[in-house]
C-alpha cells in the first residue's frame, strides 16, 4: 500500500488547480491544511530529522521549527528558516536569504522527495522513528499474526530487489487458508508502507509502527493483522 502525506498532497493538488505560485498569495484553506511535524530523511535509510511546518509568516514563506535537530544528520537543512509552495505542486525549504535548500517535488502516489542523487523524503513518520526502512533493513523472518498473538503465517522477506523495485518473499507451509490463497510472492516498500503482493494482483498493505513492526493498513479493511519480526 503506497503512502503519501495527505495534507501536503491535497494542498499540492489545489495549487495546481488554482494556479497559485511561489510568491503569490495562498488560499487560507490550503495553508491551514499544512501544519504538522514531518520526517526529512534520505531514501537510502540514513538518519533524518523532524521539522514542523507552521502557518505563521516568515521571510520568504511560512515558519519552521525543529530544524536544529538536523545539525548532525542533515547539516545543510539546519539553516532552514522557512517553507513555501513552489508553484508546481512541491514544497521548498529556504534559508533567511531565500536560498532554496531543498525542493520536494510531487510524486503521484508516493511521498514528496528531492531529486538529489540520494533523494530526501518529506513524510509523516511514527513517533520516535528517525529513518526510513529499506529492503536490507526489513529482510528476514517475520510472523503474520492477529493482535492476540494467533499466528497465521511465517513470512521471509528477501532483500534482493528486482528491476521492478520489488523483492521476493516466501511463506511458511503452515499458513492459514485465507493467507495462503493470496499466493504472495513479492514485497515492496514506499516510505513507511510495506506491501505484500501476489502474481495475480492480490496484495496486503501494512503501515510501520514506532517499534519497527507493521500493522495492516486501515485502508485494507477486515480484521486487524500485524507483521512482527522474529
Amino acid at each position: 500500500m503506497i503512502r503519501i502525506i495527505p495534507r501536503l498532497a491535497a494542498a499540492a493538488a489545489a495549487l495546481l488547480v488554482c494556479g497559485l505560485a511561489y510568491g503569490q498569495e495562498i488560499d487560507p484553506d490550503i495553508l491551514k491544511a499544512q501544519p504538522g511535524t514531518y520526517l526529512v530523511a534520505p531514501e537510502d535509510g540514513g538518519a533524518g530529522c523532524r521539522m514542523t511546518l507552521e502557518t505563521g509568516t516568515a521571510i520568504g514563506g511560512y515558519g519552521l521549527s525543529g530544524q536544529d535537530s538536523c545539525a548532525k544528520p542533515l547539516p545543510s537543512l539546519a539553516e532552514s528558516y522557512a517553507w513555501n509552495f513552489d508553484g508546481n505542486g512541491g514544497i521548498i525549504l529556504i534559508d533567511p536569504l531565500r536560498k532554496v535548500l531543498a525542493r520536494f517535488v510531487e510524486n503521484e502516489g508516493s511521498p514528496m522527495k528531492t531529486e538529489d542523487r540520494v533523494p530526501l523524503l518529506l513524510i509523516a513518520a511514527p513517533d520516535g522513528v528517525d529513518r526510513l526502512p529499506t529492503f536490507n533493513s526489513l529482510a528476514g523472518i517475520w510472523t503474520m499474526q492477529r493482535p492476540d498473538g494467533e499466528k497465521l503465517c511465517g513470512v521471509t522477506l528477501d532483500g534482493h530487489v528486482n528491476a521492478d523495485g520489488n523483492a521476493p518473499l516466501s511463506l511458511s507451509g503452515d499458513c492459514a487458508a485465507n493467507v495462503a490463497r493470496l499466493k504472495l510472492t513479492v514485497w515492496h516498500i514506499e516510505g513507511f508502507g510495506l506491501t505484500l503482493m501476489g502474481d495475480d494482483g492480490s496484495s496486503l498493505g501494512f503501515d510501520m509502527r514506532a517499534d519497527g513492526n507493521f500493522d495492516k493498513s486501515k485502508d485494507e479493511g477486515g480484521k486487524p493483522l500485524s507483521l512482527v519480526r522474529h
